[in-house]
């Protein structure tokens, strides 16, 4: 069968030979034993409602197998046999130029170079899934083989729930993932509604086919490092970035830390991961012996050399080390998977990664008392080097949350504050997201680099000309984007899609898009597919992270998440999704985002204007109305440009008022 053939098959009717387990591949580890012996009945009758009766006595003993060797049914047998990447949008059966877009999207979060657990449909974050099993895959791509434009595929946690009559101008795919009633939002409340197939963690992006390689996260950490080395009034050169994690997001810290120019050590506990992000160019160099490690970063220092330096270990070992050899650290954070604390996400101090992997399925008690002991050894050994003079601050992966929870000394003199900021709170918040900046990005659907080439170009020119018209108090960030674009091809930013972010506001965003309208209207390039991280001015509400500046007491709200979604939805977005966890933790966090195709046509121009315009500025009215200083600029100025604009701007009350 042809790779269309077999997208239009969906689930096969004649079975196809079990799959050999592939040990080359990163695979998730053994979710923990959590159903009961009845719980256990249910998820293998949720199993195989996906096909015919008549396969049921041959596939029930191999999901059984499956869900008690791995905590999970993954149906390894229907994963398909063809290559798993985002090909040319050309390439995809369908009646829908959108459809076929979604297809590619999905196909690019697959990829063995982007996915951290392709096998298990896991893109990054260790949990964070674009389906639950492999009958949901093929059952939504045959969908959209078919899906018209007057149809909504509707997703519910990965599962295709069906294809529902709508209009050309509705979203051809809306995506819900792990949207459960408030109460039942506890980890554990994850792992039995996962096992059981009936939810899933769709992280930010994974869940909505938006994820495009560790190039997004690399832009935004060269952003927050370059900043925090501006907070700190200190130049990159010489400058010593200490965190962990090399997984699908943190793995790109290093090369976040090389464009910035800094010297980055990077601890990870997984050596496959290790030797893959070494192997990819996003390492310079890997250490397994802490003394080598010592020699090497001191001599780093001394040459004041730009480069990245991963340390196959326990990150604990880095902060207690450099603390005895006295080694000054400039920036400090963590970017380990902590939203999932005893499911993989942070590993304990003292045993092997294989041990801890065996101790996690078999003795999770003891696994959880070993990884809160390492949380507050990690943080002791933190507190000294801050003491020093080190700027450590959460990078928003639920650090400083669950080290409070182990009891570490993470807590301010108020006993409700942390001591140490979110990077949101001090950097990405005042900087960027309260002047409407955030990850803007694009996928070319060719596949052709040459597409890729000329996007750039036409997204530098808009830049460009935007700038020497921008106030003041957005100037540094337009140049760090322009120096970003500028450097795109050189740094080999794409993994997997020929894909592009940087961070734009309303404006920016808007141009850029209509300039990419126009040059697809004229046969300069073809397709392209707008998108964004959740991670932005309005997708998401996470009060320990995007939401962490905003000090009215409306953090813990999700309003802002949910407006936005519904209100992409009829702004002309082509698919929107919205989510529970992503980040920082199933039941933390409430996040949505879109994607958007453009084709060239005058209907692409009017939703894009539509669409983008709301996307951000409704984050930044909430922001404003918070009583953020750079918000209420940012919405004053675009009321300024839309006047169809109105926002309720906040009255401030003097401090001496409320001295009573």
């Amino acid at each position: 069968m042809t790779f269309q053939e077999q997208i239009q098959q969906g689930i096969p009717n004649i079975l196809p030979q079990p799959k050999p387990y592939d040990l080359e591949i990163n695979h998730a580890p053994k979710r923990k034993e959590i159903l009961s012996a009845d719980e256990k009945k249910l998820a293998l009758r949720n199993a195989l409602r996906y096909f015919e009766p008549k396969h049921h006595t041959e596939l029930i003993k191999e999901f059984l197998e499956e869900l008690e060797t791995y905590g999970r049914i993954y149906m390894y047998r229907f994963r398909p046999d063809y290559k798993m990447y985002a090909r040319p949008i050309s390439e995809y059966p369908g009646k829908c130029e959108q459809a076929k877009a979604i297809m590619l999207m999905i196909q690019n979060n697959l990829d063995y170079a982007v996915a951290q657990h392709p096998h298990e449909l896991i893109t990054y974050g260790g949990n964070g899934a674009v389906f639950s099993n492999w009958a949901q895959y093929l059952l939504t791509m045959q969908y959209l083989s078919e899906m018209t434009e007057e149809q909504t595929l509707t997703m519910y946690s990965g599962h295709p729930m069906g294809l529902f009559p709508s209009h050309k101008e509705a979203p051809r795919v809306v995506v819900t993932n792990g949207m459960v009633i408030p109460n039942y939002s506890k980890p554990d409340d994850w792992e039995k509604m996962n096992a059981l197939g009936v939810s899933q963690y769709g992280q930010m992006t994974a869940g909505s086919y938006m994820y495009i390689g560790p190039q997004g996260i690399v832009h935004g950490t060269t952003i927050t490092v370059l900043n925090g080395f501006r907070k700190i009034k200190k130049s990159t050169s010489g400058g010593l970035f200490v965190t962990s994690g090399l997984g699908g997001m943190s793995g790109a810290q290093p090369k976040a830390g090389n464009i910035a120019g800094c010297i980055t050590v990077c601890a990870e506990v997984n050596p496959k991961i290790t030797h893959i992000r070494h192997s990819q160019g996003w390492i310079n160099e890997v250490f397994e012996k802490i003394d080598e490690l010592v020699a090497r970063v001191t001599l780093a220092k001394a040459n004041k050399e730009t480069v990245s330096i991963a340390y196959l270990g326990n990150v604990v070992d880095i902060w207690e080390r450099f603390d005895q050899e006295n080694i000054h650290i400039d920036l400090g954070s963590d970017q380990t998977s902590l939203h999932n604390p005893w499911a993989g996400g942070y590993y304990p101090t003292g045993i092997s990664f294989e041990e801890a992997n065996e101790m996690m399925a078999n003795n999770p008690e003891l696994f959880k008392e070993r990884v809160q002991e390492t949380l507050r050894r990690h943080t002791a050994a933190i507190n000294k080097h801050t003491a020093k003079g080190t700027y450590f601050f959460d990078y928003g992966n639920a650090f400083l949350l669950e080290a409070s929870r182990a009891g570490a000394d993470v807590m301010a003199k108020n006993g409700i504050d942390f001591k140490y900021p979110s990077y949101v709170q001090d950097i990405m918040g005042p900087m960027c997201f309260d002047y409407g900046f955030g990850p803007f990005r694009w996928v070319c659907a060719s596949g052709k680099p040459e597409d890729l080439a000329k996007t750039d170009a036409i997204a530098c020119q808009v830049l460009e000309e935007m700038m020497q018209n921008s106030p003041d108090e957005i100037k540094q960030q337009m140049q760090d984007n322009i120096t970003w674009i500028k450097g795109a091809q050189e740094n080999k930013l794409v993994v997997g899609s020929q894909a592009r972010i940087l961070y734009a506001d309303a404006e920016g965003r808007i141009k850029i898009a209509e300039a990419f309208n126009q040059a697809i209207a004229k046969g300069k390039i073809e397709t392209v597919v707008l998108g964004r991280d959740h991670h932005d001015v309005s997708g998401t509400d996470s009060p320990y992270r995007e939401t962490s500046n905003i000090y009215d007491g409306s953090r813990f709200t999700a309003d802002m998440a949910i407006q936005n979604v519904i209100g992409d939805s009829f702004r002309g977005a082509t698919w929107v999704s919205i989510h529970n966890g992503g980040g920082v933790g199933w039941g933390e966090v409430i996040n949505g985002g879109f994607g958007m195709v453009l084709d060239g046509t005058k209907e692409a121009s009017r939703r894009l204007e539509s669409m983008l315009f709301w996307d951000v500025n409704n984050g930044i009215s909430r922001r404003s109305w918070a009583r953020n200083d750079n918000a209420i600029f940012a919405i004053k100025r675009a009321m300024q440009t839309q006047p169809l604009l109105k926002i309720t701007i906040p009255n401030i009350v003097e401090d001496k008022l409320l001295d009573y």
